[in-house]
């Protein structure tokens, strides 16, 4: 993954854009770097991920994240980095009360800039989805937490990469994910070689937080055996996004056969109950894969589910209605279901159409002359 970040830190470059917001709440101008996905369209949304310490974190954020989309693996997303070079600014930006554990004068000012200005000159200016994540270390990943404790909160998904945690800060991110009745994802991370005292709030955190009965939260946790307060991040960022985007990925080998294969209900609805959670948890309708289909269709020839091809047939026509998806699931279906004439001239219909995956124009014509055969026909 180190390679991929260094392999794509020019191309991430040329993608990435400085813009300058005029920020009423901190008084100032902001530089703000923003990378916008190379096949951006205003016929989609894109979730927004929000990175602090963009100086040094946003280029490997970026990196994975185009690694990751490129495959399939998440959503192309919109990278929105706050530089925060000079060290005294960034202590005011993440400072809180000593007593209260709470931001005050520019930290609060800054908490109030992200979501007041930046998320909605993003959202102004570009189609983004309802999903958002933002990623600190140290100090602005426990500056990060406060967004938890609004009553609706900004984020959707919260990075924490060794956060430095505030008074109390423990204890209100364990009672906070216990009441949420809607979906959020939180990851954490620490290292054997991180700050020891800092690290050991860590690890008593993740104890808590792996105790968690609430549904509506996935809960992740990294302790690196081999990496220190610093390089940490560079492991923990692709893990983190792996883990949250794990449900968005296409079926793998492994889900197929631990969770597919072994179902005694109806596979199709197993793809329908996929994609609807993809929706619910991210924002927007995800594109049945071709990968899933095959899948799928796999798993009710194996398991004689043949009532799932008639919707997989469907289902096909919906999502690749120029391809010969529809008319070969139609086609087997009608076979399973002993109408070999429809079978017959499904076959004959999909000869016409665009190939897909493994099902081509040759297939579809011995499909039919098989029937023709068999039928004498």
């Amino acid at each position: 993954m180190l390679l991929v970040a260094f392999l794509s830190f020019a191309t991430v470059q040329s993608q990435t854009t400085v813009e300058k917001i005029k920020s009423e709440k901190l008084n100032e101008t902001r530089d703000i770097q923003l990378y916008i996905p190379e096949g951006y369209s205003e016929d989609k949304v894109y979730p927004i991920i929000v990175v602090l310490d963009a100086h040094y974190l946003f280029e490997s954020v970026v990196a994975n994240t185009r690694y990751y989309s490129y495959w399939d693996e998440m959503p192309e997303c919109i990278v929105v980095g706050i530089n925060q070079y000079e060290k005294e600014n960034r202590a005011k930006e993440v400072a809180f009360n000593d007593a209260s554990g709470l931001p005050e004068k520019k930290s609060a000012d800054f908490f109030e800039f992200i979501g007041m200005e930046l998320i909605p000159f993003v959202e102004k200016n570009y189609k983004t989805a309802n999903f958002k994540m933002i990623i600190g270390h140290d100090d602005t990943a426990n500056f990060a937490n406060y967004y938890l404790f609004k009553e609706a909160p900004l984020f959707d998904a919260y990075i924490n990469l060794s956060p430095y945690f505030a008074p109390k800060m423990e204890d209100r991110i364990v009672t906070r994910l216990e009441e949420f009745e809607t979906k959020k994802f939180y990851y954490l991370a620490t290292a054997d070689e991180d700050t020891r005292k800092e690290a050991q709030r860590v690890r008593a955190l993740n104890e808590s937080l792996s105790a968690l009965k609430n549904e509506n939260i996935f809960y992740y946790y990294d302790d690196f055996t081999e990496a220190n307060h610093n390089s940490l991040a560079v492991q923990a960022i692709p893990r983190a996004m792996s883990k949250i985007f794990t449900m968005y990925r296409p079926i793998s080998v492994k889900e197929y056969k631990e969770k597919i294969v072994t179902l005694q209900t109806s596979p199709y609805l197993y793809l329908i109950d996929k994609y609807k959670t993809i929706e619910e948890l991210f924002g927007f309708e995800k594109r049945v894969t071709v990968n899933d289909f095959m899948a799928i269709y796999a798993a009710v020839r194996k398991n004689k589910k043949d009532e799932d091809l008639e919707l997989l047939a469907k289902l096909g026509k919906k999502e690749y209605p120029d391809t010969a998806l529809f008319h070969f699931f139609m086609g087997e279906f009608y076979e399973k279901t002993g109408k070999p004439k429809k079978a017959l001239r499904m076959y004959q219909n999909g000869f016409s159409m665009n190939p897909i995956d493994f099902i081509t124009k040759d297939l579809m014509l011995d499909k039919a002359d098989k029937l023709k055969q068999d039928f004498g026909w």
